[in-house]
């Protein structure tokens, strides 16, 4: 019989376990797309510490010198990144916006350095918010969901009620005794099955992205004007003429004018929870 791990929190040690065995069919799975198209999927860093040894997370830095632990990154030949990844799994919703902030900020500071990543993919399973899937998109990340609902359906089919209220330890505690009693094989296939709600339109995507054949274009140019108090204003153009034409403008610095600012009063934006 498999050996029980004795843990202090047993729904915090089966969620972090129904994480890793995701993570882990992933990896597996990028693994596979990477060498089909002559690219790296990489995990861990490739350069050493000072005391010789290979770095085991992957951080990538910002041009402040900031680094962050990215889960997993696609490179070329040539070790410069393409896609970046992320993948989480959250069981309460109450954590989303740490969680999704923490995306935005990491991924947007990382592309700024490294002019190479075409784009960022994030895995999210569990419990997320329609307001949070929105922040991250609006940042440009490409989302693919495992429902909190699939996962437990997993589960069951192995045994596992996963489905208990945040209070409910005699709950977890079964759950987790249940999951100690898995082969190593049952394990894996929790993090299989739980991509295979994906995989069939991820990798579609990211071929896409890897697509060589396809001719740059300026898709749209951003202008970000900071006035000496501090003040910042970002336009969006579809055009280098276009943002050419703004920036010959002899009154740039009337665009500061605070008249047409949100106020405190104003409500943020609205979003249909999921």
């Amino acid at each position: 019989m498999p050996d029980y791990k004795l843990v202090t929190n047993p729904g915090s040690a089966i969620g972090e376990a129904v994480g890793a065995s995701m993570e882990k069919a992933l990896e597996i799975l990028l693994v596979s797309v990477a060498d089909e198209h002559g690219c790296h999927y990489l995990t861990s860093g490739i350069r050493k510490t000072k005391a010789g040894q290979k770095v085991k997370k992957l951080l990538m830095s910002d041009n402040y010198g900031n680094e962050y632990d990215i889960d997993g990154v696609l490179a070329n030949e040539a070790m410069q990144p393409i896609i970046i990844f992320e993948s989480k799994y959250i069981r309460y919703k109450k954590h989303n916006r740490d969680k999704g902030s923490w995306i935005c900020n990491a991924h947007s500071a990382v592309r700024r350095r490294y002019h190479s990543i075409r784009s960022s993919i994030a895995i999210l399973a569990g419990n997320w918010s329609g307001s949070s899937q929105a922040m991250m998109q609006s940042n440009d990340i490409n989302l693919f969901l495992i429902p909190f609902e699939h996962i437990c359906k997993i589960l069951e089919g192995l045994n596992i009620d996963f489905n208990w209220e945040e209070k409910n330890q005699q709950k977890a505690t079964d759950a987790w005794h249940n999951f100690n009693q898995l082969t190593d094989e049952q394990k894996k296939i929790i993090g299989i099955k739980m991509i295979e709600t994906i995989k069939d339109n991820l990798i579609p995507l990211i071929e896409k992205i890897l697509d060589d054949s396809i001719d740059r274009e300026v898709e749209k140019v951003l202008v970000e004007l900071i006035s000496n108090l501090g003040e910042v204003k970002v336009y969006e153009f579809e055009s280098v003429d276009e943002a050419l034409n703004f920036l010959t403008q002899d009154n740039l610095t009337e665009l500061f004018l605070t008249t047409d600012s949100f106020s405190l009063f104003d409500p943020p934006p609205e979003f249909n929870d999921v």
